[in-house]
C-alpha cells in the first residue's frame, strides 16, 4: 500500500536534512496517515488535516 492520503492524493515529499556544516543528505517527509472509517463503513487511509476536515464537514 502506498504512502498516499486516499482522498486528497498528498504522498511523501523529498528534500535535504542540512548540518551546521550545510552538509547535504537526502531524506523523506511522509505524510501523517490515519484510519478514517466512512459512512458506508469502509476504512481508508487519509492524512490527520483530510480527516479533521471530513470531520467538520460530515454534520
Amino acid at each position: 500500500m502506498a504512502r498516499k492520503c486516499a482522498i486528497s492524493g498528498v504522498g511523501p515529499l523529498s528534500g535535504n536534512n542540512r548540518s551546521h556544516a550545510m552538509n547535504a543528505s537526502k531524506r523523506k517527509w511522509n505524510p501523517n496517515l490515519q484510519k478514517f472509517r466512512t459512512k458506508d463503513g469502509k476504512v481508508i487511509l487519509v492524512t490527520a488535516r483530510t480527516a479533521k476536515t471530513l470531520r467538520k464537514h460530515s454534520n
